[in-house]
């Protein structure tokens, strides 16, 4: 019996060998074929892979080995990280102490620069901070391939904020930008990439985690939320990446209205087309795993599995279904089945460019502080000489009040003192009265003085009646001398006294109060 058993063994691990030198006989010449067993299928047997390693300058990949992992650090995904340049050497001293903080193994980071169209020191800035990154001691630190390219495209636009994001400017500078992005991609992306990921140069804040949590959605194509910090003035932050937008009824009448080779740009009023932008879903409280799906992205952060490029993804730099560059990729890599989406309430954060009218009102903010100074100095001045050159003697005079008054009847004090003013009108009314007659009495003596002399020329018998016209003349200049004088007549005298006389009611009351 126990002979027969290990018979029988052996038997069963004959078979079994037979087995597998069969298969394995099958499977040479045709990788194709696998053996799956149980359902869902289960590979038991890998493709059989020819070994060219004794080939000289061979090189095989399985791209099945490269499509994007959710958990990517943990299984060796190495990942492309694009970065176009234009006039950046200000803000790669930034880049580059995030790029050092950042949590994915460095050694699974391949970095690509494109530099284009620049009029700075954007080239030897990059070379310095490029040796200092790959000399640390700490090899862990140092990133895998990097990659400096160098193309220009013709873009006159200028750099400045108001210039790249004026409405005229954007048709043109989005395609422009498509095609670098395009040339950059194209040399950049290799077999080995799992992932690809898009950075603008200038974002200031961004968690150092922003790889794994982006990654770890397993998704095709996938953005953060993109806001700014502004100056207290203008309001603290806000939106500023409004390319990520789920399309509307509003959007699409749009788009059939325009011409072929236009490019809808949001954010300006010019192209209303009310859609749903994933930078207004934003809530602080929300939770940051929330997902929304999108239609047009934005450039400034996008993580993309490679596969959506090797499938044929790009940024179009013509007008897509009347979009350019990166809103334009993120419909054409609906089109082709891939999945984009948004995370409204995980945020990083762009510097703050200002504007034009920004820079004119922050002119005028400095100039207005600049008067504010001048004017607090004036101030202080002139109290320092109200200070010096004129006393507060109020104190003093109170003291001196009491001492003047400290024997005066505190009783009279409350008096009350009535002018009558009437008497004043009346008196000068006569004197005015006296004058006129006065003047009168002298001008008739004179004309009387005239007379006299022509009547002695006259006739004898005239001269006894010139003697009564004197003698009443006589008699007139008496009584003219009298009101001269002073002495008017009875009835003069009683007409004058007969002048009305007012109210002692209506006379007008004067208070007075000696204190004040």
């Amino acid at each position: 019996m126990k002979h027969s058993s290990s018979s029988v063994s052996v038997s069963v691990v004959g078979l079994v060998i037979t087995a597998i030198v069969v298969i394995r006989l099958l499977l040479v010449g045709n990788s194709s074929i696998v053996v799956r067993c149980a359902w869902p299928p289960v590979i038991v047997f890998k493709s059989y892979v020819p070994s060219f390693e004794d080939v000289p300058n061979v090189q095989y990949y399985d791209l099945r080995n490269y499509n994007g992992k959710p958990d990517g650090w943990q299984r060796g995904d190495r990942v492309l990280f694009t970065v176009p340049l234009r006039d950046a050497a200000e803000h790669l001293p930034m880049f580059f102490d995030h790029m050092a903080q950042t949590s994915y193994p460095h050694n699974l980071i391949d970095l690509s620069f494109l530099v284009s169209d620049s009029s700075d020191d954007t080239m030897g800035v990059l070379l310095a901070h490029l040796q200092k990154a790959q000399s640390q001691s700490d090899r862990s630190k140092r990133f895998g391939n990097i990659e400096i390219y160098e193309k220009d495209f013709g873009q006159i636009i200028g750099q400045s904020f108001s210039d790249r994001h004026g409405f005229a400017a954007q048709g043109p500078r989005r395609k422009l930008m498509g095609r670098a992005r395009n040339w950059l991609g194209s040399v950049a992306l290799k077999p080995y990439h799992s992932w690809v990921y898009w950075r603008d140069v200038d974002v200031q804040t961004i968690p150092r985690t922003i790889l794994e949590d982006l990654m770890h959605h397993d998704k095709d194509v996938i953005v953060p939320n993109v806001w700014r910090p502004l100056p207290d003035w203008l309001g603290n932050i806000q939106p500023y990446d409004l390319n990520s937008w789920q399309e509307s009824e509003g959007g699409l009448q749009l788009a059939d209205s325009l011409d072929e080779d236009a490019v809808i740009v949001e954010g300006y009023p010019e192209y209303a087309t009310w859609r749903t932008h994933l930078a207004y879903m934003r809530d602080p409280s929300g939770n940051p795993e929330d997902e929304m799906e999108l239609d047009g992205i934005g450039g400034v952060s996008i993580l993309s599995k490679a596969k959506v490029f090797r499938a044929g993804s790009h940024f179009p730099a013509f007008s897509f279904e009347k979009h350019a560059e990166t809103e334009a990729f993120g419909k054409l890599s609906r089109r082709l089945g891939y999945s984009v989406i948004g995370l409204p309430h995980y945020v990083i954060w762009h510097i703050y460019e200002p504007s034009t009218d920004d820079l004119k009102h922050m002119a005028w903010m400095a100039e207005e502080e600049k008067r504010k100074i001048e004017e607090n100095k004036i101030r202080e001045f002139y109290d320092r000489v109200w200070q010096v050159a004129f006393d507060d003697v109020r104190d003093e005079w109170e003291m001196e009040r009491l001492q003047v008054l400290k024997n005066v009847d505190p009783g009279s004090l409350n008096r009350h003192v009535t002018v009558d003013w009437d008497g004043i009108d009346d008196d000068y009314a006569d004197e005015v009265a006296e004058k006129a007659q006065e003047d009168k009495g002298k001008q008739g003596a004179e004309a009387e003085g005239g007379k006299k002399d022509e009547e002695d020329t006259t006739e004898k018998g005239q001269n006894q009646d010139s003697k009564g016209d004197d003698t009443n003349n006589d008699d007139s200049k008496a009584e003219k001398e009298k009101v001269a004088d002073g002495n008017e007549p009875a009835e003069d005298k009683e007409a004058g006294s007969k002048k009305p006389k007012k109210n002692p009611d209506d006379v007008e009351q004067l208070e007075f109060d000696p204190d004040n």
